[in-house]
């Protein structure tokens, strides 16, 4: 191959590289754009604030949180939201809060309950639990214990899920 051809195949493959990196966050994106309303704004992994009033709500299924978690997160449960758990978590209405599940659309839907019982500040982890980890994220199972592991909820959503252990 002379050099020309192997300068050309270089550039193309660390293009294809660049592109293939991009591809899992524009796929989150679009999903996140088909199925949610925006009708809680989003934390992005990159911008989230290191203050200790801030309570992450975990809003999926008990199953799921067992298996992994954000550092300190309350379960709350998506099809039996607790909002006593909640009013007993975050009693004060206008204390910052950080709702997730697995990639942001169940947690856009209790964010909105959230609303409805008057908090103030309620934020929606885009890409969820899968984007955290995938960026590098901490995740902590049952005893609180780091932990490789994510539930992926289930084979066609666990696609999204690039890193770490697939646990269905």
């Amino acid at each position: 191959m002379n050099l020309i051809n192997y300068k050309l195949t270089f550039c193309l493959l660390i293009f294809l590289s660049i592109s293939k990196i991009g591809l899992g966050q524009d796929e989150i994106s679009k999903v996140l754009d088909t199925w949610n309303k925006g009708s809680i704004p989003y934390a992005y992994f990159n911008n989230i604030p290191e203050a200790d009033s801030i309570v992450f709500l975990d809003t999926r299924e008990k199953e799921e949180f067992d298996v992994s978690h954000l550092k300190n997160a309350v379960w709350v449960g998506y099809k039996n939201f607790d909002k006593e758990k909640v009013r007993q978590t975050v009693p004060e209405k206008s204390q910052p809060i950080i709702v997730y599940c697995s990639i942001g659309v169940r947690s856009e839907n209790i964010g909105e309950k959230l609303k409805k019982l008057g908090y103030t500040k309620i934020l929606n982890l885009h890409g969820g639990i899968f984007d955290w980890k995938n960026k590098g994220g901490a995740v902590f199972n049952d005893k609180e214990i780091v932990t490789d592991s994510v539930h992926a909820f289930n084979k066609h959503w666990g696609k999204l899920l690039h890193e770490g252990i697939k646990v269905y």
